[in-house]
């Protein structure tokens, strides 16, 4: 299965973290594995080998690729997870930031990591990258005060290289963002329609499960 010209893959941040990542961790759509797959990414891969195991429906990307990542053994015995690979390693950079709803709630954290090759710590900087996404667990009663509590189980993983020109994982047009409606909880998904007489690509919205039946009908 091929995706046609022009057709891409962009979810934003509230995306993955409200209906990719919850659906993963709820057990439910897995017709999402088609865009991202479940693979464990720090131990024999390194950053480069991953472009050719996105999802199936991403692989001719060149900008980004996404991944659920299970949670490791060491983590679920109360260890620090390994981010190590044979050439290199993950090191956090920056500080944690949070993932909001389009009604400003905190629904995940977001965590970037930058690879390094050779021996920590001293070790060499690359262009590869990774945002590293996990959910905040629902409250029963949004309006009780308790402390956030990560889900653990996967976390959503978006590898790209990164590059001299400002990138915006988010960006939309003003109007498109005011009017991102949701349909039966699937995120309203904007993808570029480009063709080679047309200067400016037209925004189409089509909800993910739209998406997928359209993209598997293409011969």
């Amino acid at each position: 299965m091929a995706v046609a010209i022009g057709f891409r893959f962009f979810p934003t941040e509230e995306e993955l973290v409200s209906f990719y990542l919850r659906n993963q961790l709820q057990g439910t759509r897995q017709d999402m594995h088609l865009v991202i797959p479940v693979l464990n990414i720090f131990y024999d891969l390194e950053p480069w080998d991953l472009p050719k195991l996105a999802g199936e429906l991403c692989k001719g990307d060149v900008e980004q690729w996404f991944y659920f990542i299970p949670r490791q053994e060491r983590e679920a015995r109360g260890g620090r997870a390994s981010r190590t690979t044979a050439s290199g390693y993950w090191k956090a950079t920056g500080s944690p930031g949070f993932v909001y709803s389009p009604d400003d709630r905190v629904i995940g954290m977001k965590k970037t990591m930058v690879f390094y090759k050779g021996k920590a710590p001293n070790g060499r900087k690359t262009k590869w990258k990774m945002n590293e996404y996990r959910a905040i667990e629902a409250l029963s009663d949004p309006y009780v005060a308790a402390p956030p509590k990560l889900r653990h189980e996967f976390s959503l993983c978006r590898v790209y290289v990164a590059s001299s020109s400002s990138r915006a994982f988010d960006r939309r047009p003003l109007e498109a963002h005011n009017n991102a409606a949701t349909t039966s909880g699937e995120p309203q998904v904007l993808h570029m329609l480009e063709e080679t007489t047309i200067i400016q690509p037209r925004l189409v919205k089509m909800s993910f499960g739209s998406w997928l039946t359209i993209l598997k009908n293409m011969p």
